[in-house]
């Protein structure tokens, strides 16, 4: 899959184009690259919650999700190449199974906030719907794997359930909305 980088700087892109996995180049822009780069910048996030002290399950779930996401990244930007299958989009399932089933049931809405961990695990969250956003973009004008976006969407809510189980790991609580009445 695509070329090692050993030099950093190419000043290839200097001209306002990238390079596909497969050396295609396209501009910076190109729908393509903002799913990749959505998808990017989500891995990054899920970094930063990992450097938080975390439950260990909740750790190396998150963990293979990073391993997933360069998978996804690596189909992305190599048009006809495929790696996601529905076997990715069923671990998240079984994961998200697994979480919830400790909570308590949901009665109210919760604010994203709380501890750190927390927070950032629902700042990933909305980056994931993004990223599934910027995909669904992708497909709307060059098809894509089906189940990069199904995988995309679970983990959004995966990462709502976790951010659920960062609360009471940091804290113990969530935080609820409070609807405002007008005064």
């Amino acid at each position: 899959m695509g070329n090692r980088l050993s030099k950093i700087y190419t000043r290839t892109g200097d001209d306002g184009t990238t390079g596909l996995g497969d050396g295609v180049r396209v501009d910076k822009d190109d729908p393509r690259i903002e799913a990749f780069g959505t998808v990017d910048e989500l891995n990054s996030l899920i970094g930063v919650i990992l450097a938080h002290n975390l439950p260990a399950a909740i750790a190396r779930c998150l963990q293979d999700v990073q391993h997933d996401l360069f998978d996804l990244g690596g189909e992305l930007s190599l048009p006809d190449y495929v790696s996601v299958s529905e076997h990715y989009v069923q671990r998240l399932e079984q994961q998200l199974d697994h979480f919830n089933a400790t909570l308590p049931p949901l009665k109210e809405f919760i604010l994203p906030a709380g501890g750190l961990a927390t927070s950032h695990t629902h700042v990933a969250r909305t980056v994931c719907r993004r990223a599934e956003r910027r995909v669904f973009s992708l497909h709307k004008q060059t098809p894509v794997n089906i189940h990069i976006l199904h995988y995309l969407n679970r983990l959004s809510d995966l990462l709502f359930v976790i951010a659920r189980v960062c609360a009471r790991h940091e804290n113990g609580q969530e935080v609820y909305w409070q609807p405002r009445k007008n005064k």
